[in-house]
């Protein structure tokens, strides 16, 4: 699939200090050590594409851009990866309400999606898999599975034909991510896509692997599996693996993915005999008039409908940046107005005191402090103010050879303040 133009970023000199981040699985924030010295290896779940891009959606894209961009600054290579599930439930759902065929409905929606990415200067992913141009591999993986062991099969009443779901009790690596309990699993599962009172399962909580064919969606042969499509959390292993090898240094998501999806997802890898990633890095959710954005409720604002009525994309990546990326927050028409207004004064403040080496240090440590842009904001409003950092109570390694701040805000920030 192909991706996004790539934004034009002035680079900094690589300040060689890696970020700390907040790791879901050890409940601590701790710094970032790739595995691979000097290359660090990054997976963020993609959309399924059929109603895209609403701020939940811009909020993760944006956080994950953030950590390449800090990645970026610390002299690191970055390879990225990320998925499309264009092989899933509601699109095909979507599809049929619209009576549109599935494979338009999605074109549509990805074209949307990366001209929303571009918009927000997002630098793409080098893979960029569909699961329908995956599908020879997640297969091999699917029957990988089955030779080892880690699958059982259900029949069907409603088709011809059996699902195979992975059996969790023999690598018990069902929480390894979240560390919920059995209950709190339970409690979630079904509103998030699983199928816990599917009769004949061994476990409730045993992910599908592969689906057999149902009438009127695509299927694929999976030879011994059958004919079908695959489960959700199997895509996303098949494609990382490939882009990235297993196990990738952070993976990126949202919240929402941390269960059932990124849990799941691990303990396919476990079942394949390797980590998934060493890092998760989850991002909080948004909320439209008190609600969590959701396809299913309706209640989105998409930055596709800001661009086209007139809205500087750097101001909607503002108001994003305002919001720490772990926060739940509230999107407002209010909090809108006031990140135009703070664009036009970092921008008038580019023109007439765009030198100082103090503000480029410090905002270089705030976002490798868990990439705290609300600090990074406070900073860059009193230089807007002023410019002289001296005024800004700054305490950090000072480099005098870097010094231009609207080059850091675009390169650590994603914001063109030229």
């Amino acid at each position: 699939m192909r991706t996004w133009r790539a934004p034009l970023v002035t680079a900094l000199p690589g300040s060689g200090i890696g970020p700390r981040l907040y790791d879901t699985r050890s409940g601590r924030v701790s710094p970032v050590r790739p595995i691979t010295p000097g290359i660090i290896r990054l997976y963020t779940c993609g959309i399924t594409p059929y109603d895209a891009t609403h701020m939940g959606h811009a909020m993760t894209y944006h956080a994950a851009d953030l950590m390449h961009r800090v990645f970026l600054d610390a002299g690191w290579q970055v390879q990225a990866a990320q998925n499309i599930t264009d092989v899933d439930d509601p699109l095909f759902e979507r599809a049929e309400r619209d009576q549109q065929d599935w494979r338009e409905l999605a074109s549509r929606q990805i074209d949307l999606f990366a001209r929303d990415m571009q918009a927000l200067r997002i630098i793409p992913p080098q893979t960029y898999d569909a699961v329908s141009e995956a599908m020879d591999r997640i297969i091999a993986t699917a029957q990988d599975l089955h030779a080892r062991g880690r699958l059982y099969c259900l029949p069907n009443d409603d088709v011809d034909g059996v699902d195979w779901y992975q059996d969790l009790g023999i690598d018990q690596a069902q929480s390894s991510v979240s560390g919920w309990s059995r209950e709190q699993m339970l409690e979630v599962y079904a509103e998030r896509g699983g199928d816990p009172d599917r009769p004949g399962k061994r476990d409730p909580l045993d992910p599908l692997v592969w689906k057999a064919q149902r009438p009127g969606e695509p299927a694929w042969d999976a030879g011994v599996l059958g004919t079908g499509r695959p489960g959700w959390h199997i895509e996303c292993v098949c494609i990382a693996h490939h882009g990235l090898g297993l196990p990738f240094d952070v993976q990126a998501g949202g919240r929402d993915l941390i269960f059932p999806h990124h849990d799941l997802s691990a303990a396919h890898a476990a079942a394949l005999g390797r980590p998934l990633a060493h890092f998760y890095a989850h991002v909080g959710m948004v909320a439209l008039d008190g609600t969590k954005m959701s396809k299913s409720l309706g209640n989105l604002e998409f930055v596709s409908r800001l661009v086209d009525q007139g809205t500087d994309p750097a101001a909607i990546r503002l108001v994003l940046l305002a919001h720490h990326y772990r926060t739940d927050w509230e999107w407002t028409a209010a909090a809108l107005d006031k990140a135009t207004e703070r664009l036009a004064r970092y921008r008038h403040a580019a023109q007439h005191h765009a030198r100082s080496a103090a503000v480029v240090a410090a905002l270089r440590d705030a976002l490798r402090d868990d990439l705290d842009t609300p600090r990074a904001l406070r900073l860059l409003d009193a230089w807007a103010c002023g410019g002289e950092s001296e005024n800004l109570g700054l305490d950090v390694p000072v480099d005098p050879d870097v010094d231009d701040v609207p080059a850091a805000v675009d390169a650590l920030l994603g914001i063109a303040l030229h």
